[in-house]
């Protein structure tokens, strides 16, 4: 399964250095949190304490505004959480919408579960009159940005409880969309899942660091299969610090939606059509989507391309305003491609 992220790939294709690249691939916020004064020896050197462990769910309560009738679990990233979940629940239909990110499609399959994929919100509760089932929903999604409001969501989510079914949200670039998020709507009557991602919005994804919320028997069934310190001291010291810094959290908010439109501008300036964003990535239209991105690989550029649709190309942002100018200047020597 490809990811974005993976230079190594860039490299071994293309040729060049890590320094020398340009990443865009992924949707990862390229101004990391600042963490280098956070740690301390005994954050390496001793299992992190249930003390401290209680810090980090309590600080991530806060940040995401779950309700205090919600369970919450930290886990090593969420994709660990996504490739648990369908083993704690009964196999069963699942409905995706979808394109989106494959690991779930992948997770629930593996798993044992029949699986529809809708292409639209109202594909989707069509699908589940005539097959009742489990939802996966990721809002907003990726990689097109497309954003569901809390009502529209709220209701689906009642409509399961009636059938006795599960709905998954991966809210794992909500964090820059704090309106578009469920938690804070929810009660320990739905049967809601969420997901929420700490790598991408504080930029620091190898640091693995996730969060599942939701009804308290679903929850004790995933700390039961992720067993003792599932987190490591390092992610319990820099997530409960990072997590409880609202000054930053807001200002970044600011600064990458003022990030997005500047991206945006070059792109669509260079004639690539906007087919949706959220502020860490904006998924791109091109005839010549696959020319273009190896194109841009050759001037040591990496960007994000989908099997599934070969006329889409996905940006992230830039780490400065150099490389924002980098790829201006490499788009206007390429565009239009012959």
């Amino acid at each position: 399964m490809r990811h974005g992220g993976d230079l190594g790939e860039a490299i071994e294709a293309f040729g060049g250095k890590t320094e020398e690249w340009l990443d865009l691939s992924t949707g990862i916020n390229p101004h990391a949190y600042p963490y280098d004064a956070l740690l301390t020896a005994e954050d390496w050197a001793r299992l992190p304490s249930a003390s401290r462990q209680t810090d980090l769910l309590q600080a991530a309560r806060t940040a995401y505004a779950v309700p205090k009738p919600l369970s919450l679990v930290a886990a090593p990233g969420t994709q660990v959480l996504i490739s648990l979940l369908p083993d704690c629940l009964p196999a069963g239909h699942v409905h995706i919408l979808g394109p989106t990110y494959a690991s779930h499609a992948h997770a629930w399959t593996r798993a044992g579960h029949d699986l529809t994929e809708a292409n639209t919100f109202e594909g989707l509760l069509q699908g589940l009159k005539t097959s009742p089932g489990h939802v996966v929903l990721v809002n907003p999604n990726n990689p097109d940005g497309r954003k569901f409001k809390p009502a529209a969501v709220l209701a689906l989510a009642q409509h399961l409880r009636t059938t006795g079914h599960v709905l998954i949200i991966d809210e794992a670039f909500s964090d820059c969309l704090p309106e578009l998020s469920l938690l804070p709507h929810l009660t320990r009557e739905h049967n809601v899942l969420v997901l929420r991602s700490f790598g991408k919005f504080y930029g620091l994804a190898g640091l693995r660091l996730g969060f599942l919320a939701g009804p308290a028997n679903f929850c004790g069934a995933l700390v039961m299969k992720l067993d003792s310190w599932a987190i490591s001291g390092p992610a319990v010291a820099i997530g409960t610090k990072a997590l409880s810094d609202t000054s930053w959290r807001q200002a970044m908010q600011v600064q990458l939606s003022k990030e997005m439109d500047s991206l945006m501008s070059v792109l669509s300036s260079n004639g690539l059509d906007i087919i949706g964003h959220t502020p860490l990535f904006v998924l791109t239209e091109t005839a010549n989507a696959t020319a273009l991105h190896q194109a841009l690989a050759r001037q040591r550029i990496w960007t994000r391309r989908f099997d599934h649709s070969p006329t889409r190309l996905r940006f992230g942002l830039p780490n400065s305003m150099d490389g924002l100018l980098r790829l201006a200047r490499t788009l206007a020597g390429l565009l239009p491609l012959p």
